[in-house]
């Protein structure tokens, strides 16, 4: 099939036929911000960070999970949409209780490299301050679900991945949460293999390696698309 050509912040792509806008702007060189994409996993548009213009459509599309299509006319980093992002970032601190200076993965983490990115020097809107729980009765791994952004990578990655689905999301707006099985105990879960896939999808500090202290937390969530990529060579 023929390459497609679109226009991406004034300048002519070329893209794949099936490919979305996001894997486009990246080939592009352009940098864009996402939360719950990560290579290897499906996108689900949970984030809404990779938010883009598209020219004859009013609203705003998420680039994870737009297809690219001939002619397609694309912006990326206007004042809509960088102030868009600032206050997605913003409202991701609001509703959890992200202290990074206490944090395991404080210096490699995600959120607060994107806080950085959007330029987020503080927070315009009331903390929720929800009474969130640390579960530890897993022998390997912690979860913390204050620092939680509900990006949902490990619940794919278990899935898609290890094939398991321990984890899944259960509850509505600022009580919603990822649980293990029928929101039982991690250490209790009867299908978790124990693999650490889910902790290294994690982008922030919510999962993470019992015993690690503060800024030790190992972030390494492009090994993800490596596993994939392994196992398609195997195959």
């Amino acid at each position: 099939m023929a390459a497609k050509t679109l226009t991406i912040d004034d300048h002519l792509v070329s893209a794949r036929p099936g490919e979305t806008l996001l894997e486009a702007i990246r080939e592009a060189g352009i940098v864009i911000p996402t939360l719950c994409h990560l290579d290897g996993l499906s996108d689900v548009g949970a984030c809404r960070l990779c938010l883009v213009e598209i020219e004859g459509q009013r609203r705003l599309q998420p680039a994870c999970m737009t297809m690219v299509s001939e002619g397609m006319v694309v912006r990326t980093s206007t004042p809509r949409l960088q102030a868009y992002r600032r206050q997605i970032v913003e409202l991701l601190f609001a509703e959890r209780n992200h202290v990074c200076a206490v944090c395991v993965a404080s210096g490699n983490c995600e959120l607060q490299r994107l806080a950085v990115m959007v330029g987020m020097d503080h927070v315009r809107y009331d903390y929720l301050s929800p009474d969130c729980s640390v579960d530890i009765s897993h022998p390997r791994f912690g979860i913390d679900h204050n620092r939680c952004v509900l990006c949902t990578r490990c619940v794919r990655a278990c899935d898609e991945i290890e094939g398991v689905h321990t984890w899944d999301v259960a509850g509505r707006g600022v009580q919603a949460r990822v649980i293990t099985d029928m929101n039982q105990p991690w250490g209790t879960s009867t299908t978790c293999t124990s693999c650490g896939k889910c902790q290294l999808a994690c982008p922030t500090g919510a999962i993470f390696p019992r015993g690690v202290t503060v800024g030790e937390r190992p972030h390494a969530s492009e090994r993800i698309a490596l596993i994939i990529e392994a196992r398609k060579q195997r195959w």
